[in-house]
């Protein structure tokens, strides 16, 4: 996408409600127009006064037009907001429908490597921020800045001299405003990121109090919260302080345009070159020029602010999407097949280097290799949650880009060490598996899962809420619902990202089982770390370094591969200190 300004690309977002912001953005213009019918009224009235005019009707019907003038502002003013307003909740609706809908269509492992918190920013607040610079800045700011013009415009037809003259505190003005200014998309940048360290460090301090307070930590901890919150106030302090002088400088002058009005006009008055008449319109007209230039300068912050939120919007509205086939494949077997696959993160260097690996259907193959080598990017890309550009990989001989994103997840179960559990009951959560299983079945899946003896000793057994990610259950209680949820989805595939690798030894012989009645009959992928427990695997596949570097049984590869060899010494090692 080309680069645009941000008030440009602001106005794409709101295509929709284009109409009713011109109506706002029009009745306020007439508004502001209104509102300076009093100036006029105000000369008309004090250079009667000056020539001794007595007549009673003169007076109230200028009065009357200031009146009228006064009550236009206030109605269109009201009038341009509601309209504005009205415009804006239907823009931030629709903003946050197509960034709904943009969601499933993006990489699943770019919605997994994205933080929720860091969502819900874009989604919810940021969005929300954007509705003062729709709802106020499009219409106040445009009818502000108009309305002075129109006034310079007349005073430029009365006498262009004294049109001059009555700008001339404005750019005196602005050059302090340029001030603040110079550096304020800088300043602004810097505070986001302060913030989002700030906020960073909270919720570590608050999620890891539990260790903190175990390991005696607090009062370092504590520091590192504190020194956050005090820098976070401290960037804003100096920021502010660093504004102060020269924003109350520029609010200051602005006002003053009669330093050079009185003066200059008195002397070209007492010269016969300026009428009475006229030096008297153009001293009451200029003292409504500052005012609307005032209020329009409120929108800066709102100005510098709009860049960042329409990035952050544009960061998922533009970003990269998986485009599949709409129709339905005929899968006819679960054979799956990697060919020359190369693929790296988000455009950087690759991580996996022209893999090839073949899966035939009902069987079990192992991942196995040293940390960050590949295993589960491997995995993920067969489940769907990247598009692979280099190599393909295949599923009943289909290449995965021509299966429905639906009907590829349909075919995949995936169960890792930390599946995660909504804040919805354990109904609710074994039941997405399958949206359409009646609770007789939910609950037939969680005793083959170990779950059903647990559950039932809670308060409200299936219709206990187990919190947000499932902070009220035990971590083996949430690793046997999350195996429940997938038995359930009765995937053809299943991979397992060592499902049992932070569980306790109670836990894990139960998951162990569970697992085993998940997998009967499919196809199965275990990312194993323990390697006793996939030694009866129908192919162990050994990765390194973004490579396959061997693929064969236990007993094979412990003969021809030393890299395999060493991991399962290792393994035993370990088991062995444990066990004594």
């Amino acid at each position: 996408m080309q680069n645009k300004s941000p008030m440009v690309r602001l106005w794409e977002l709101g295509e929709k409600e284009h109409g009713g912001l011109i109506r706002a953005i029009l009745s306020a213009v007439i508004g502001v127009l209104g509102g300076m019918l009093p100036y006029f009224a105000a000369a008309q009235i004090v250079i009667a006064l000056i020539n001794g005019n007595q007549n009673k009707e003169f007076y109230m019907k200028w009065c009357l037009a200031a009146v009228i003038g006064y009550l236009i502002r206030s109605v269109l003013y009201a009038l341009a907001l509601s309209m504005s307003h009205k415009a804006t909740f239907s823009i931030l609706k629709n903003i946050r429908e197509k960034l709904i809908e943009k969601l499933p269509r993006m990489p699943l492992g770019t919605i997994i490597d994205t933080s929720s918190g860091q969502m819900k920013q874009i989604i919810v607040d940021q969005v929300e921020s954007m509705e003062r610079p729709l709802a106020h800045l499009l219409p106040e700011m445009t009818s502000n800045l108009l309305g002075p013009i129109f006034i310079f415009i007349y005073l430029f037809v009365l006498d262009w001299r004294m049109a001059l003259l009555s700008l001339v505190s404005i750019p005196v003005g602005m050059i302090f405003m340029g001030i603040v200014m110079k550096d304020y998309g800088v300043k602004y940048e810097g505070s986001v990121k302060t913030t989002q360290h700030m906020n960073s460090t909270i919720v570590e301090y608050i999620g890891g109090i539990e260790v903190i307070k175990a390991f005696n930590q607090g009062k370092n901890s504590y520091a590192k919260f504190a020194d956050s919150v005090k820098a976070n106030a401290a960037y804003f302090y100096n920021w502010m302080k660093s504004c102060q002088f020269p924003m109350s400088v520029a609010r200051a002058i602005f006002p003053t345009t009669l330093i050079t009005i009185l003066p200059i006009g008195w002397i070209l008055y007492q010269n016969g070159s300026l009428s009475m008449e006229t030096f008297i319109t153009t001293i009451i007209l200029s003292l409504g020029i500052a005012g609307p230039l005032l209020a329009a300068m409120n929108f800066t912050d709102s100005l510098a602010r709009v860049s960042t939120i329409v990035s952050s919007i544009d960061s998922i509205l533009e970003g990269e999407e998986q485009v599949h086939r709409i129709e339905r494949v005929n899968l006819s077997n679960m054979d799956i097949c990697v060919e020359h696959v190369s693929f790296g993160y988000h455009k950087e260097k690759e991580v996996l280097h022209d893999v090839s690996l073949n899966i035939p259907a009902g069987t079990m193959t192992a991942f196995v290799g040293p940390s960050g080598s590949g295993k589960s990017t491997i995995a993920k890309l067969i489940g769907g949650f990247w598009d692979v550009k280099n190599g393909r990989i295949t599923i009943g001989g289909h290449n995965l880009r021509e299966i429905p994103l639906n009907q590829l997840y349909d075919q995949v179960a995936f169960v890792s060490q930390d599946n995660y559990l909504f804040d919805e009951t354990i109904r609710e959560n074994i039941r997405m598996g399958n949206r359409n299983a009646s609770d007789k079945q939910v609950e037939e899946v969680a005793k083959a899962a170990g779950c059903d003896a647990f559950i039932r000793k809670l308060e409200r057994g299936y219709d206990t809420v187990v919190g947000g990610g499932g902070a009220h259950l035990s971590g083996g209680e949430r690793q046997r619902i999350a195996i429940a949820r997938a038995m359930l989805k009765d995937a053809p595939i299943v991979i397992l990202d060592e499902a049992t690798a932070y569980v306790d030894p109670e836990n894990e012989a139960i998951i162990q089982r569970a697992v085993a009645k998940l997998v009967r009959g499919k196809t199965v992928i275990v990312i194993a770390h323990r390697l006793s427990t996939i030694t009866d695997a129908d192919q162990i596949a050994v990765i390194n370094g973004g490579k396959i570097e061997a693929v064969g049984i236990h007993k094979q590869l412990l003969k021809d591969c030393l890299l395999y060899k060493s991991m399962w010494q290792a393994h035993i090692g370990a088991k062995d200190g444990e066990e004594a």
